[in-house]
Formats: C-alpha cells, structure tokens, sequence
C-alpha cells in the first residue's frame, strides 16, 4: 500500500471526475492521500473533500506564487485553520525564484509565516524551494534555531547538499514523479542516498506524470509507478519501499495517524 505525501485533488484536470480519480487510486494500492492548497480560496474545498473522503486529508497554505495575493493570511489565521480535525499539514509554502511571480521578500515573510504556524501547532509544513536554496536553507535553520518545527522538502529537485541540510534539520524528503526522468540522474543518485527513515513518495498531481506515463494528466495512482523505479534504485523490494515510506509519512503527520 502507498501514500500520495502531496496532490491537488481539486486542481482543473482531477476535480472534475474526482470520484473515478479517488477509485483508480485506491484500485493501484494507493491507501491515503494529502491533499495540499495553495491559496485561501481553496481551504474550504479542499477540506470537504477530506470530510467526505476517509483516506483523504487536508493541509493550510499559501504557495510563494501566491504571496502577493495574500498579505492578510497570518499566523493566527493559519493557525485556526489547522485546529479542523481533517487538516495535517501547514503548506505548502516555501520560495520560488524561477518563475518569481511574487515579491521575493514577501514570499520570504509569507515562508516564515507558516513556520511559525508549524511550529504552534505542531504540524508538518509543507516546503516548496525552487532555484532558492541559499535562502530557502538560511530561513529553516534560523527558524529551527527559533523553536524546532516538523516538515518535509516536498518534489525535492535540489542539490545533494540541500538534502543533507534539510536531513541535518530533521526534515524529511519527499520524492515525485520528476526521478523517473531520463534526466533527471542527479536527482536519481541524490533519492538513492535519503536515509529509509527519512523518504516520502509524491506526485504533486495533476503535474509531473512520471514514466511512463509522460503527457498525461497526472494523478494520484501514479504513485506506485514512482514507488516501483525508487524501489529499482535503491535495490529493495516495491513492498518494503511502500510500507517504509508509508509508515514514514503517518510518523510526521501524526495527527493523521492519531
């Protein structure tokens, strides 16, 4: 059985036939879903799909696309959102300066945040860096100086060395479809070395389809495609690869567990 650590169940391309998206999950062994937000219009949805779904959860966050968008939702705000029984996780929320669609220093305030509503509640945050890793590595070990938080580097596409920090933090690494890319051997020779204990599988679908399955519209059954190659990678068994990475992810979101 697999865990989907990070999907966007009511983005255009899945939402629309949620219900056949949710059966052709659980028929692949797909046995839980986290379902993440972005922005704020999307927490209502997102948490009724997790009241109406058992094996479907929720988190609170704000994207740093949407930073700019956003300058009301606080602490406080994330905080009383995250108190709902079916919310796991705060995120996902992080930096990124490749597309730069909002204000750097805002997405760097909007990052820290969420920290800070991680570390009150107690809920893993959800950490998106892309082409930020100086920065993205400063704010979490100043942050964790501040007060240890739980959390997750989610789609890791960044170097072996922001691995090691973000392990040295305690975070754990969450790995998608992007591995099984033919381009992707950095990647590949970085998710070989993530400590077992330490290791998530994702598809952040309806994006990043892994082979082979390239072209299509992603979803959350795929994760047992991106199960299997990590597996071949890292020369263990499918089965041990899913349940180490399932009892992994019930170990960070514990509430889920709870």
């Amino acid at each position: 059985m697999f865990v989907d650590s990070h999907c966007h169940l009511n983005y255009a391309g899945l939402v629309e036939d949620q219900a056949s998206v949710l059966a052709r999950a659980r028929d692949a062994g797909v046995a839980t879903m986290l379902n993440i937000s972005t922005r704020e219009r999307e927490w209502g949805d997102i948490i009724a799909t997790a009241e109406r779904e058992a094996d479907v959860w929720a988190s609170v966050g704000i994207h740093p696309h949407e930073a700019d968008a956003h300058p009301a939702v606080d602490t406080a705000r994330l905080v009383a959102m995250a108190a709902h029984p079916r919310v796991i996780g705060i995120g996902e929320t992080g930096l990124d300066y490749y597309y730069d669609h909002s204000d750097r220093d805002r997405q760097r305030a909007s990052f820290r945040t969420h920290i800070a509503a991680a570390r009150e509640t107690g809920l893993p945050l959800i950490v998106h860096t892309r082409d930020a890793e100086e920065d993205s590595a400063a704010i979490l070990a100043e942050e964790m100086a501040k007060g240890a938080f739980p959390g997750v580097i989610h789609c890791f596409t960044a170097s072996a060395d922001f691995a090691r920090i973000a392990l040295d933090l305690g975070l754990y690494i969450s790995i998608s479809g992007i591995a099984t890319f033919k381009n992707a051997k950095d990647l590949q020779a970085t998710a070989k070395t993530i400590p077992e204990d330490r290791l998530l599988i994702e598809t952040d679908a309806p994006f990043l389809a892994p082979v082979p399955h390239r072209g299509r519209t992603c979803e959350p059954a795929f994760v047992a495609d991106t199960a299997r190659f990590l597996a071949d990678l890292r020369g263990v068994s499918i089965e041990e690869l899913g349940r180490a990475t399932s009892a992994n992810f019930f170990a960070l979101f514990g509430k889920a567990r709870a």
